[in-house]
């Protein structure tokens, strides 16, 4: 695909897009949950994005030094504790809502970044959404919602984190020398499962699914996610992230038989719905496109 092309390609398209993928990884992440502790998927899930990421993009020295090695390791370290929270919420909450409450992260980024009423507006529907779904599930699942939470916070990181890295030029490079090294410095977590999590470890088919939640799950939205940063500000993408929930939510329903509650299912179309009341706006000042390989 030519850059023209993909620059014709509405940002929310690109979104569903990343989002299908993102969470059809998650539900076969899920998958691996009876056999290792959701902390070793969410390493798994890295260490097989970044061989991919490594095979494909073969980064040059400089990619490896000073300020440039810095910020893609913040942003490597970012992503990889966002999907470790993650992964802790979703075994413990339905996909949709986990996705909802994380939604906080970009709410807290539109909400500094935005001017505009409609913007306001915008972010304060979400944060209804996600208190509303929030509300429902503490009751059942408190730690649930703190890890996601945890999760929302490290979002935050990365679209900040992300946008420096994508501005810079060599977004993709960047991007796999950072899961590189959050790979490298989060190893040790595929220790904490036990003598069975070890066992587990040695089974090429489990090793084979971990690769492909690697790629559904991080190798294909992320490089979506830094082709959108590239055009858009962080208000818009963080708002445009809501369309994740509902993305979410219809493949927890599909792939995982998970239904939401009414008000849940409240929540989620209220987050849904800021994205329509944002979106319509565009962005000043977002970087001009660079040049990939």
């Amino acid at each position: 695909m030519t850059t023209a092309t993909r620059e014709r390609i509405p940002a929310p398209v690109l979104f569903v897009v990343g989002g299908v993928s993102m969470y059809v990884g998650a539900a076969l992440a899920v998958g691996l949950f009876d056999v290792l502790p959701p902390s070793a998927v969410a390493v798994l899930r890295l260490l097989g994005a970044a061989a991919v990421l490594l095979a494909w993009r073969r980064p040059g020295r400089a990619a490896w030094r000073g300020s440039r090695l810095a910020r893609a390791v913040a942003f490597g370290l970012a992503t990889a504790l966002m999907n470790l929270a993650f992964y802790e919420a979703i075994a413990r909450l339905p996909l949709g809502t986990a996705v909802a409450i994380e939604f906080v992260g970009p709410v807290a980024v539109a909400a500094v970044a935005s001017r505009r009423p409609r913007d306001v507006a915008a972010v304060v529907l979400a944060a209804f959404g996600v208190a509303l779904i929030a509300d429902v599930r503490w009751s059942g699942s408190p730690s649930g919602v703190l890890w996601a939470l945890a999760a929302a916070g490290m979002w935050a990181a990365y679209i900040l984190l992300g946008k420096r890295v994508a501005s810079a030029g060599n977004g993709l490079d960047d991007m796999a020398v950072g899961f590189a090294v959050a790979a490298v410095v989060l190893s040790p977590v595929l220790l904490l499962g036990g003598p069975g999590s070890l066992d587990a470890l040695g089974d090429p088919v489990v090793l084979l699914l971990a690769v492909g939640v690697g790629v559904l799950s991080s190798v294909v939205p992320y490089v979506l996610d830094q082709l959108v940063l590239r055009r858009v500000g962080q208000a818009r993408f963080a708002v445009l992230l809501a369309l994740l929930p509902a993305t979410a939510t219809v493949v927890g329903l599909v792939g995982l038989a998970q239904v939401p509650g009414l008000l849940e299912g409240l929540g989620i179309l209220a987050v849904i719905a800021a994205v329509a009341l944002r979106s319509r706006d565009g962005d000043l000042g977002a970087p001009p496109p660079a040049d990939h390989r």
